[in-house]
């Protein structure tokens, strides 16, 4: 009876350690990020992703302007998604209940993943129709993504927190790998904080703080090669910006945190209502000269900005809307003014597209001259455009004073007034 009985209650105990197992979160052992799954570089041994709520605690400000991006909503349920954009719809042949997670939805499409984690590429009431699965924001259109594939999702490295492959997300069959934390949370850039709480968040301890243009080029990529900048029917791919800085000519030198707040939202999207919002140096601020010159003239009193000619729409993430304008901003800043300059071209080894290093005439040009020919522009800009000028000394952007650095000096200052007053 006893040895019935021991038998029973180690095939319990078995029994309970297996569920209790099965029910813990697996940690990953292998963290990566970006386009090319870069090992994530970890601030200290053993550290572990908690979320941005925990870092919102003394971030408060920042993590405001961060929801506030897109940012957070590469990834939501279809409740969050309706949270932000009330009027998004659901593809055909599909209810709310039947999405697992939308994917995009706050600035310029959206795509949809079904209850086993593929992404949905049939529509229609009996999901007889390939494709009308991407929804473009701009337009209120459904246009084809892959149409009728089997599609898996593969979009953690840039579009999750803690983004991993060493495993299936909750055993999906459609999601490639798995994630911490959905969205671009504050740890996908500064790595795991549980140790950096632990320190009460000491300035700089326990934590990754990367300004360089390589790191954030770990996502604004596509590709292995740097010196490439895919594009596809005349216009270049999204989220390639670092590509194309690099190729930028002396603009090359400078990090995107020169030009941009990296926690706010520079595109007008669900949860931001303010255009360019995220810019904090601007063209004049470093070329002032130049951009006198360019105010003064047709151009400038017509109200043409220094960035519709030097960073036109000819990035596309969702649509165009004329041949020569798409929806993002270029980051190319360069115009080759000659007539025969072509954007793109294809690569005679491998037949794929790709944009040349600078902006031709018909982007700078003819998305606003829509009546007008490449021809026109090449013999016009010489005569309206004489703003090539060499700045006599760049100047340096006002750079906003650290907190960290006044509070030391006011600390410091409080000290010397007490010694003295000892004495």
């Amino acid at each position: 009876m006893n040895k019935k009985y021991n038998t029973i209650q180690i095939a319990m105990t078995a029994a309970l350690i297996t569920i209790i197992l099965f029910s813990m979160p697996v940690i990953a052992e292998n963290y990566v990020i970006g386009d090319q799954k870069t090992p994530v570089v970890m601030p200290v041994e053993g550290a572990m992703y908690i979320g941005a709520d925990e870092c919102k605690v003394c971030h408060q400000e920042i993590y405001e302007e961060w929801n506030a991006s897109g940012h957070k909503y590469k990834i939501m349920t279809p409740q969050e998604a309706l949270g932000i954009r009330p009027d998004l719809p659901m593809p055909e042949g599909y209810a709310e209940s039947d999405i697992l997670y939308v994917i995009g939805g706050w600035g310029w499409k959206a795509r949809y993943m079904n209850d086993q984690g593929y992404i949905i590429t049939k529509t229609g009431e009996n999901l007889e129709i390939n494709g009308s699965n991407q929804y473009n924001l701009e337009t209120d259109e459904w246009v084809d993504y892959h149409a009728g594939e089997l599609l898996e999702y593969d979009c953690q490295n840039c579009h999750t927190t803690g983004a991993s492959y060493d495993g299936k997300m909750d055993n999906l069959p459609g999601i490639n790998g798995s994630w911490e934390f959905r969205g671009i949370q504050c740890e996908a850039c500064h790595g795991p904080g549980s140790e950096h709480v632990e320190e009460k968040g000491i300035l700089g301890v326990a934590i990754n703080v990367d300004e360089s243009a390589a790191f954030c080029g770990q996502c604004h990529r596509r590709g292995p090669d740097d010196d490439k900048i895919p594009a596809s029917g005349g216009f270049v791919k999204h989220h390639e910006q670092y590509q194309e800085l690099l190729a930028s000519g002396n603009m090359s030198d400078l990090n995107c945190t020169t030009c941009h707040d990296p926690h706010r939202p520079v595109h007008e999207g669900a949860t931001n209502q303010i255009e360019e919002f995220g810019i904090i140096v601007h063209c004049d601020d470093c070329h002032p000269s130049a951009a006198e010159i360019q105010e003064e003239s047709i151009m400038g009193i017509a109200g043409v900005e220094c960035g519709d000619c030097h960073m036109p729409k000819n990035v596309k993430s969702a649509v165009n809307t004329s041949p020569y304008l798409a929806d993002v901003s270029s980051h190319l800043f360069r115009i080759n003014s000659s007539e025969n300059a072509e954007f793109t071209y294809l690569d005679q080894k491998d037949g794929n597209e790709y944009a040349n290093p600078y902006i031709t005439l018909e982007y700078a040009c003819l998305s606003c001259h829509v009546d007008k020919d490449k021809e026109w522009a090449a013999r016009t800009t010489p005569l309206v455009v004489r703003h090539n000028v060499k700045e006599p000394e760049t100047p340096v952007p006002p750079q906003e004073e650290t907190p960290g650095y006044t509070v030391l000096i006011a600390i410091a200052a409080i000290l010397v007034g007490y010694v003295f007053r000892k004495k």
